[in-house]
């Protein structure tokens, strides 16, 4: 990892760097799973209504909008911000003193930053009302952890009708606090799920020529899947198949006669993603068929990949230019995780950057996901003066 940028602030970041802390670890601490998010709404629009000036929408039970409309006259654009607030299902072993209050859920991505930071940017832009031209929408998401995702119930919503230019972010311990990871085009994969049920015959252990082995055959299976990759996708093609649950059997001399193989998929290009059901069936079907056994797939498409408007991604890497250096934006390649941000994405052009959240010497460096994650805080400040910037200059003037 490269070294942690510091950039300075500008004063009215400074002056509630403190308060987006605050909020973050009063998150930290209360953290709740996927179409859960009760309580954190509830904390989010009362400091919403503490901001003023904004108008507070629930259009779903777990989801928030916040809109301020601008005060300078004449006929501005309308953008959109989103960031997610849903926790994970693991048990948090960071230390922290603010670690999570619920047992068995953490925010180990990041989330409770992201929600800290658009209440920061919403509070200094609510200020300043009286110098943007249009309008804005915070939108504070639920559910992007679990499909279908919170971003499809909003959507449906109506929250992005009239939105002309979307924008979201993501804190990611994987490049430096001080820096943005920018990318123009796809920058997340296509994750989609599978499951494929093998079934044999069962027996007893002690005459494995009397059955069909459903768990070696799941073996075989699992081996001859991974050439999907090396064998039949593009060497130069990001892609991943990745077996991530079995189950089957629960007695030690006992064969059993089924095996469930569950797993993720993720691809970037929309041929291979269509694709991508046939050559699963196709090789768990021959693997069953030389074992006499047979198999059944269950396939379910989840989140598309996020893609960078060109022209948006010029506006945002301008825009963390202007704030903090040229050397402050980092050229990054496409992203293995999916993000339901592409939901929004559906009718409206948008732009999606990384905010480096990596400090090795805070020990800053566990990846997502993982129960000792942790957040550099110092980046919240970052997210915070990089969106009411963003937010000034496209709502500076009449269009």
């Amino acid at each position: 990892m490269t070294a942690v940028r510091k950039w300075k602030l500008p004063d009215e970041v400074e002056a509630i760097r403190s308060e987006v802390t605050a909020w973050r670890r009063h998150m930290h601490e209360n953290p709740e799973l996927s179409f859960e998010e009760t309580e954190t709404t509830d904390f989010l629009i009362r400091k919403l209504e503490e901001i003023g000036c904004l108008s507070i929408l629930r259009p779903t039970p777990t989801g928030v909008v916040a809109v301020l409309r601008g005060e300078k006259s004449g006929k501005g654009r309308t953008i959109a911000i989103r960031a997610d607030i849903d926790a994970l299902p693991i048990q948090e072993e960071t230390g922290l003193p603010f670690a999570s209050r619920k047992e068995g859920v953490m925010h180990a991505c990041g989330h409770d930053g992201h929600a800290a930071i658009l209440l920061g940017a919403a509070k200094l832009l609510a200020a300043r009302k009286d110098s943007l031209c249009g309008e804005v929408r915070f939108l504070f998401q639920h559910a992007e952890e679990k499909p279908p995702g919170g971003a499809v119930q909003m959507l449906e919503a109506g929250v992005m009708d009239g939105v002309d230019e979307l924008y979201g972010f993501h804190l990611s311990s994987s490049f430096p606090t001080g820096t943005f990871g920018v990318r123009k085009g796809a920058l997340t994969s296509a994750t989609d799920r599978f499951e494929l049920t093998i079934t044999g015959s069962e027996g007893h252990s002690a005459f494995p020529e009397m059955c069909v082995d459903a768990v070696v055959t799941a073996a075989q299976t699992v081996t001859a899947l991974q050439t999907i990759v090396s064998r039949r996708v593009a060497a130069a093609e990001p892609c991943v198949v990745s077996v991530c649950e079995i189950h089957g059997g629960n007695v030690y001399n006992i064969i059993p006669g089924e095996v469930k193989i569950v797993g993720a998929v993720r691809t970037f290009s929309e041929k291979t993603r269509e694709a991508m059901p046939g050559m699963i069936r196709q090789i768990a079907e021959g693997v069953c068929a030389s074992a006499g056994a047979s198999c059944a797939l269950a396939y379910q498409k989840g989140y598309a990949s996020v893609v960078n408007d060109p022209a948006l991604t010029d506006i945002g890497r301008r825009v963390i230019g202007r704030t903090f250096g040229e050397e402050a934006v980092l050229e990054i390649g496409p992203l293995m995780p999916g993000e339901d941000f592409s939901a929004l994405q559906k009718n409206c052009p948008g732009f999606f950057v990384e905010l480096g959240a990596g400090n090795e010497e805070k020990g800053c460096t566990y990846p997502h996901h993982n129960r000792f994650y942790r957040m550099d805080e110092d980046a919240l400040p970052y997210g915070t003066a990089y969106l009411t910037a963003l937010v000034r200059d496209r709502l500076a003037d009449s269009l």
